[in-house]
């Protein structure tokens, strides 16, 4: 990668060929990145009483939790290799145009900014909502017109932090999710002691028998795992930071798979400590906001309000880790000259993609405004969480191929690399694929979706499948107008890249 001197930057700032900002952040910034962008609070608070729900789940939804994580695991190594081959901040789009192709790679581009922008939603009017209940203003937790204003504000201020610089990014995101881990941590060892020693009423003890899957029914176990992916869905942010990382084709990578086995052990420990001092029926009774219903009983008054300041710097975290690597994307896209060049756009002084950044905050406040002003009962935005999942299977899963396609020849030459850039991204294909096959059949049935369906079609494949298809009209469109990109000859993997021996990656912010 070219390294030059930025004329606007202090003597010494170097910046990439993409006119990122090199070495701007460390190897735990980038983890912390990744971690906040799944937005572990949050994640649980809205999905943990649904897979609780799933019909003959009992008392097993931290097996789901568990068997979830294992193709977000197989997947972030097909991240961890390909970054290494190729640290470009635009991930599976760049790499599925040099391994499958450019409308391989353009179609992921797209999944990567469609995910991203439905779920900007969600997580603004979240933000906005928990801002309320913060300082007691019920009316405002529960009006339209407050929580619509509330959730453009913080889109705009996360969209200001993520256009000022990456440092700034950085260090919000540290303080942000240093918050919620602690109160997560808190939650769950107040929780446990008051079930072993109170006996709280609904209370379970704990037993080793809920993490075991193979207790489930098959149906049960796929079921929940439709909802399992999408809590750990985020952590590849990080990667899409990598540009500015120091150790670029390492330490994002190794963030990558770090962040997934971060975020298992918090979702296994709040998850089954929840379920512990609840019972299953509450949870079920109270799947939009578990976290927040048990809070009041776990810490009681005030302390109550620690839940609340969980899931609300949970939700603006990633609502900022968001924006941060979608700008990247549509950043990287442009300057393949697969978008128009203007978002390929950099700050002089931050050194930020400073048009995408913009782009993507204002395009999230009009997609939310649409979504919630029109949907005063907000079940269409129930439905937008489901529909997510679409987008994140597509891209995850192609990634996962793209690291078997691109490292073809170099697979046959070890053992070791047959199975770690191999099997086991091809494996986390397959599985991505599976699921993806059975949620649309599953979100395709009479009254799979919590709003009317739309000419008999319900709203998450509406939404889902139809944001995916849009990509390819305007994909036809980009191709007539950037023919270069579009006319691009597939490539494979240098020889012996997979025998690259890692640097060393300091371990600081």
């Amino acid at each position: 990668m070219a390294v030059v001197e930025h004329h606007a930057e202090p003597a010494g700032a170097l910046v990439g060929d993409k006119g990122l900002k090199r070495d701007a952040i460390g190897f735990l910034s980038n983890l912390v990145i990744g971690i906040a962008s799944t937005a572990p609070a949050y994640s649980l608070a809205a999905t943990l009483g649904f897979i609780v729900a799933v019909n003959g789940m009992g008392f097993h939804a931290p097996a789901v939790l568990l068997v979830s994580f294992v193709p977000i695991l197989l997947i972030a190594f097909a991240y961890k290799y390909l970054n290494r081959a190729d640290p470009d901040c635009g991930t599976t789009f760049a790499w599925g145009t040099r391994a499958m192709g450019p409308w391989v790679g353009w179609l992921n581009g797209w999944a990567i900014f469609v995910a991203d922008v439905i779920v900007m939603a969600s997580l603004s009017v979240i933000a906005s909502t928990y801002t309320y209940l913060l300082f007691g203003w019920d009316h405002g937790a529960n009006s339209t017109f407050w929580i619509l204003i509330g959730a453009t504000v913080w889109i705009a201020v996360m969209t200001w932090i993520c256009w000022r610089g990456i440092e700034l990014s950085a260090r919000v995101q540290q303080f942000l999710l240093a918050a919620e881990i602690l109160i997560l941590a808190a939650f769950a060892i107040v929780a446990l002691v008051k079930v072993y020693v109170n006996n709280p009423a609904h209370s379970v003890h704990p037993s080793f028998e809920w993490f075991n899957p193979f207790a489930l029914g098959f149906s049960p176990l796929v079921d929940g795992m439709l909802l399992g992916i999408f809590i750990y869905w985020g952590w590849d942010s990080g990667v899409m930071v990598n540009e500015e990382t120091e150790s670029s084709a390492e330490a994002p990578g190794r963030a990558a798979v770090l962040s997934t086995l971060i975020l298992l052990a918090i979702y296994l420990v709040v998850g089954a400590s929840a379920q512990a001092y609840g019972g299953t029926q509450v949870l079920i009774d109270n799947s939009n906001d578990v976290l927040r219903v048990l809070g009041g009983s776990v810490f009681g008054s005030p302390w109550d309000k620690l839940l609340i300041i969980a899931v609300l710097t949970s939700a603006s975290a990633s609502t900022q880790t968001t924006i941060l690597p979608t700008a990247r994307t549509t950043l990287s896209m442009a300057r393949w000259k697969a978008i128009p060049s203007v978002f390929g756009h950099i700050h002089p002084r931050n050194l930020t993609p400073d048009v995408s950044t913009l782009a993507m905050g204002g395009l999230s406040i009009v997609f939310t405004v649409l979504l919630v002003a029109f949907n005063s009962s907000q079940d269409v935005l129930g439905d937008s969480i489901t529909a997510v999942g679409f987008a994140i299977l597509f891209y995850y899963g192609f990634t996962g191929l793209i690291c078997v396609v691109y490292f073809r020849k170099e697979l046959v030459k070890s053992w070791k690399h047959f199975l770690a850039a191999g099997i086991i991204p091809f494996v986390g294909f397959g599985v991505m694929a599976a699921i993806f096959v059975k949620a649309f059949h599953d979100y395709s049935q009479t009254g799979a979706g919590y709003a009317a369906p739309l000419f008999g079609i319900q709203i998450p494949i509406v939404i889902g499948i139809g944001s995916l298809l849009l990509g390819v009209p305007l994909a036809i469109l980009c191709a007539i107008k950037y023919r270069e990109f579009f006319s691009r000859k597939l490539e494979v993997a240098e020889e012996g890249s997979l025998d690259y021996v890692p640097e060393e990656v300091p371990i600081h912010f």
